[in-house]
């Protein structure tokens, strides 16, 4: 490829992007973006503080559950009451001794039924 027809494509190729940014300049969503832009840059500079520091104020770490020491987050505690012997029993999992004496004894679903209280 001669030199001369290198200078005719990168001339094409500079038109064809000037027309490009002439349209863009023209969009008001480019304008508006612009405008936001601008005005928080000042509010930053006037409250000194870096972009990320704007970023970690906006979209701080999600908290979820509040985990336990292991990593994992505590169940949900859960009351039981037989209403056939009035006796309450407080849960946080499925081992309990009485709790699987009595859905042995009257059905998982049964004994579900008898839930009075759930926490966190």
């Amino acid at each position: 490829m001669s030199l001369l027809t290198k200078y005719a494509a990168k001339e094409q190729e500079l038109n064809r992007l000037k027309e490009e940014l002439e349209r863009l300049e023209s969009d008001p969503r480019l304008k508006a973006e612009l405008e936001f832009k601008d005005k928080l840059t000042a509010l930053m500079r006037e409250f000194d503080k870096s972009a990320k520091e704007v970023i970690q104020l906006l979209s701080p770490e999600p908290t979820s559950q509040p985990a336990t020491a292991s990593g994992r987050r505590k169940r949900r505690l859960k009351v039981y009451k037989n209403p056939n012997t009035g006796e309450v029993i407080e849960t946080r999992g499925a081992n309990h001794k009485t709790l699987k004496a009595w859905k042995d004894e009257h059905g998982a679903e049964t004994v579900e039924s008898w839930v009075i209280k759930t926490e966190e």
